[in-house]
């Protein structure tokens, strides 16, 4: 089975990373276009500024960003960066099926939450249960 092209809101990889970011911004749900036009932060400049310089060979350090707001462009796509969830930076490889998202959604700030099994005085039937 022939693997399928991918294609955002119809157009190729190729042709998203030809357009402007103003023309690819107009293909994002609001939320992103809003988040665009309103203008970079800093933290998001020197990042895109990262990617382009390791794009270029010029960049070889791996690139740790705090900015989890940051919309994943179509430039982005090859990528490893390294998000900041809270306690530690964690490697998101950039794909083209992400273009569009927030780079936080890929580095989850919560853990699963495991419980173990229960401690003594846990519940009111375990006060007068007799330790061993």
């Amino acid at each position: 089975m022939a693997r399928k092209e991918f294609s955002y809101r119809g157009y190729t990889l190729e042709e998203l990373l030809n357009m402007s970011l103003e023309e690819v911004a107009k293909l994002f749900p609001s939320r992103q276009r809003r988040s665009l036009r309103r203008g970079l932060s800093p933290e998001q400049k020197k990042l895109l500024r990262k990617i382009r310089l390791a794009k270029r060979g010029k960049y070889k350090k791996p690139i740790r960003t705090h900015s989890r707001d940051m919309v994943i462009l179509p430039e982005m796509v090859g990528m490893t960066i390294y998000v900041h969830n809270g306690k530690e930076f964690v490697p998101v490889e950039i794909k083209p099926e992400m273009i569009g998202h927030y780079l936080g959604e890929f580095a989850l700030s919560r853990k699963r939450v495991q419980h173990g099994s229960p401690g003594v005085g846990a519940t009111r039937s375990s006060m007068f249960v007799a330790i061993k």
